[in-house]
């Protein structure tokens, strides 16, 4: 790597200098020590934020697995930039009733190790997701699944146990092969149908990938690739600038946008994102389990400095789960207002009051604390719990900040080890996957254990009427109800942002953030 790119390593994230000091040849040479420059031309160099967790697609549970497991796995459909499914490892496909699907194959497709994709990959695939001790993240996006059945080598019939609008959305994850997906070691040495092969994985530093030449959709454009794991938003925009990697995507800093855009060697796209950022509220603990608490801190956020003075206008202030760019979204519902004199009214009504004048609100004897966390990746985020931080004390809430590595704060939240955390969702492609997950009462996501029956009965008729008119309504109930009882408090939509050096040619950004389009990638100096 540069010696620039280095000194900037060793003063934000010293780890990754250390593994990136013994990369794979084809990144040193790429850089001419001009910056911005891919001189080779055989490699793309890619900068993402944080490690991935697992390279199984049925496992993945962040952006950075997702990335990986797009340019390494095939699914039946891809999505294309409107969200609509297109073929993939599924040529084509028929839906004879309301709870049949029959994918007809392609018959033309290896796995990486030679051997042949079939219909048998897909229900092992699909089977393994739906068995509950597997412990997919996302099972429950594909529970209403009743049978996968192989109807010959190269066609599969899906059967589900009642109509299930957004079936085909779900179907891009990652086929798996069925010979080597059982092997325990297949997280971290994953083998694929995709356009690139993994080679190798250098733990919080870099993944390497080659071209696979037997791809059934002809042999990528670029040989090599190379994801680089920097932590910090603002170092990741700055290797971009001295010509150590050529293409990132958000999270990014918003201070950085407006020098990289005034800079003729680079490429900046900004679009409207497929998520939001939310403060998650754990109904399990003893304080934020209280509504009146939940309300009161809801009116303390102000959306509109963290979106303008935080984000520089890059996302937009929120309001539900239901995204603007979504055809599920209304504006009728209006979320919280930013109003800390009503805040500090319904926490007065609740009984909160600071009794000994220290600033602090107490009821029974005991203060009204809370701990506000969210992970160290995204200083955006770190600065918007400490203005957080700062408001919930204004209205007498004993407030701290607890940031932690994603790893451990993914971890802190699928345990419910937290009173309340900013964090955000991206791929919502369908409603059902803004809101099932996260508010049905048995969602794989929903951390906080929110639970309402008529929520779970409105989610789940939602995933059965096949009307989207019909499907919007639904979905507009249940989110003013879970906005009502503040299950979450949507504070952002999001923005996405894409940033390229200007010699890459045929990647094409997508809302999703799907890394898919590689494959046509390509450095033309």
């Amino acid at each position: 790597m540069k010696k620039i790119f280095a000194g900037i390593l060793v003063l934000f994230v010293a780890v990754v200098l250390a593994a990136c000091s013994g990369g794979d040849d084809s990144a040193t040479e790429s850089s001419n020590g001009n910056g911005g420059s891919n001189v080779s031309g055989d490699v793309i160099r890619v900068g993402l934020d944080v490690d991935p967790g697992t390279m199984d697609p049925r496992l993945a549970n962040d952006s950075s697995a997702s990335r990986v497991t797009e340019i390494v796995f095939d699914g039946l459909v891809e999505l294309d930039e409107n969200l609509v499914p297109q073929p993939a490892l599924a040529e084509s496909w028929e839906n004879p009733d309301e709870l049949t699907y029959i994918f007809h194959l392609r018959e033309d497709v290896t796995f990486h190790d030679g051997e042949p994709f079939t219909a048998d990959d897909v229900k092992f695939t699909f089977d393994s997701i739906l068995d509950e001790s597997f412990n997919a993240p996302y099972r429950s996006l594909y529970e209403p699944i009743e049978s996968v059945n192989v109807v010959d080598e190269y066609t599969v019939e899906i059967k589900t146990s009642e109509p299930y609008a957004p079936l085909l959305s779900y179907l891009n994850i990652g086929i798996v092969p069925e010979h080597l997906a059982d092997n325990a070691d297949f997280a971290n040495n994953p083998v694929g149908t995709g356009p690139y092969k993994m080679t190798d994985w250098k733990r919080g530093s870099e993944i390497h990938f080659e071209a696979n030449a037997e791809y059934f959709n002809g042999e990528p454009a670029t040989e090599k690739i190379v994801y680089y794991i920097i932590p910090d938003n603002t170092t990741r925009v700055s290797a971009l600038e001295a010509g150590d990697i050529d293409l990132l995507h958000s999270p990014v800093s918003p201070q950085d946008i407006g020098r990289i855009e005034s800079d003729d060697r680079f490429v900046v796209h900004q679009t409207t994102g497929l998520g939001h950022t939310y403060l998650n509220f754990n109904f399990e603990d003893p304080t934020i389990g209280e509504e009146a608490v939940r309300v009161a801190i809801s009116h303390a956020v102000n959306k509109e400095s963290i979106a303008n003075d935080i984000y520089a206008g890059m996302d937009q202030p929120g309001k539900s789960p239901l995204i603007p760019s979504s055809w599920a979204y209304t504006d009728a519902i209006e979320g919280y207002e930013y109003n800390p004199e009503l805040a500090q009214s319904v926490l007065e009504d609740a009984g909160w009051v600071d009794e000994d004048g220290d600033g602090i609100r107490e009821r029974d004897g005991n203060k009204l604390s809370v701990v506000l966390k969210t992970h160290t990746e995204d200083p955006n985020r770190m600065q918007a719990v400490e203005f957080l931080q700062y408001e919930l004390q204004s209205i007498g809430i004993d407030t701290s900040v607890e940031t932690q590595e994603w790893p451990s704060f993914q971890e802190s939240m699928q345990t419910g080890d937290y009173q309340v955390a900013l964090l955000g969702w991206l791929n919502l492609v369908d409603p059902d996957r803004a809101m099932f997950n996260q508010f049905h009462s048995e969602g794989g996501s929903n951390y906080g254990s929110y639970s309402n029956p008529e929520v779970d009965e409105l989610l789940e008729k939602g995933r059965t009427t096949i009307d989207q008119n019909e499907r919007a309504e639904i979905y507009a109930q249940a989110a003013k109800i879970v906005t009502e009882e503040v299950a979450y408090n949507v504070v952002l939509y999001q923005g996405y942002v894409v940033m390229h050096v200007k010699e890459l040619e045929g990647f094409t950004v997508h809302p999703g953030g799907y890394f898919k389009s590689l494959r046509d990638a390509k450095i033309n100096n």
